[in-house]
């Protein structure tokens, strides 16, 4: 896992720039056919409302790059769980028309359970971000009797079918390498199952942290009377490093401004009003383009994480662009302004354990 991190914070190099080629590109389309597909099909029924559920449980195909099929397929299922089981706890919610205090009990669950289920499996990305974001949307859109069912049947089709995209390759590479030509790069990514780090101190500290950075964001926000207070969370979420990883400000503040440049997109996106054909259009390229970019940097691939979040929630519940836009820019910094705080104080508390004792 630190590993992975590592390799996020070192990916913006000239180097890592330079090796952007197929396999990202390959990643990228597949992403963006997961989702965008889906989506298109709702459209033509006439169902999106629909259309979160289908687009997180697609955000399964946001796992599993550079792995070999066999661990791929382990990967893919693996996150799929932590998915549905978000969104359809969210969903549930939305149903029995939970109060706060259950919502907040809900929400816990989810981040300990994907954050364990992501250290276990080796998951990247390593942090609950997508699940956190799929339980906070679906808990929020209203869901009639009787509804629940296919609201879960059509996250887990999507579902499926980003895990049937991310193996499409697999005949492709088979053929190549019967005939000796390998002009594909090779999956390098090889995860393991690590049970034992269910009892590793670091990943309870960094869940613990995860918790309340995201209890408090999540706090503030609605004590300010913010019109989408579930976004200081998810950018609270965001920002908190993965456990053993640096807990760095430069890399909480690189987060921040990728979420602000994309914010800039989304208006570029949003304000001129386009029909929810052209919406689902900038979600798949949204989705192709951040999946490309993630492997380099985080940070960058923000700038199309952030236009593909707002125009999820713009298809599905249409409101006024500028008021969601200043909320999400207030909102983030919010968020992140929490969870610079915890990576400081986790930082300090490091630093007093690591200093010899006076005599």
């Amino acid at each position: 896992m630190v590993a992975a991190e590592s390799a996020l914070s070192s990916s913006g190099s000239p180097r890592g720039w330079r090796r952007l080629g197929f396999l990202d590109l390959e990643v990228g389309i597949r992403a963006g056919i997961a989702i965008g597909l889906p989506l298109l099909l709702l459209l033509v029924a006439g169902r999106l409302d629909l259309a979160p559920y289908a687009a997180f449980g697609a955000m399964t195909a946001l796992y599993g790059r550079n792995e070999p099929y066999r661990l791929r397929l382990r990967s893919l299922l693996l996150a799929a769980f932590t998915l549905l089981v978000s969104l359809g706890t969210g969903a549930l919610l939305a149903l029995l028309g939970a109060e706060l205090w259950l919502i907040v009990v809900a929400l816990v669950g989810v981040l300990v359970l994907s954050m364990l289920v992501a250290q276990v499996g080796q998951l990247f990305p390593p942090t609950p971000v997508f699940q956190t974001f799929a339980f906070l949307v679906c808990v929020q859109v209203p869901v009639p009797a009787g509804g629940l069912g296919l609201r879960l049947g059509i996250a887990a089709a999507a579902a499926c079918f980003a895990i049937l995209i991310c193996l499409s390759g697999w005949l492709l590479r088979s053929a190549l390498e019967r005939e000796g030509r390998p002009v594909l790069r090779p999956l390098l990514r090889t995860p393991e199952l690590r049970p034992e780090r269910l009892r590793a101190g670091e990943v309870w500290v960094s869940v613990a942290q995860t918790v309340v950075a995201a209890l408090a964001a999540g706090a503030l926000a609605l004590g300010l009377g913010q019109g989408h207070a579930y976004w200081a969370v998810v950018s609270a979420v965001a920002v908190i490093p993965p456990p053993g990883a640096p807990h760095s400000v430069s890399r909480a503040l690189h987060r921040v401004v990728g979420t602000l440049g994309g914010v800039v997109i989304a208006a570029a996106v949003l304000l001129p009003d386009p029909p929810p054909l052209l919406l689902i259009g900038v979600i798949a390229l949204c989705q192709l383009l951040a999946e490309v970019l993630i492997g380099r940097s985080y940070g960058i691939a923000l700038l199309f994480v952030t236009p593909l979040a707002l125009a999820v929630v713009q298809l599905v519940t249409p409101q006024p662009v500028t008021g969601m836009l200043v909320d999400r820019v207030l909102a983030t910094a919010l968020g992140a302004a929490v969870s610079v705080v915890l990576v400081l104080a986790v930082r300090w508390v490091a630093r007093r354990r690591a200093r010899p004792l006076p005599r």
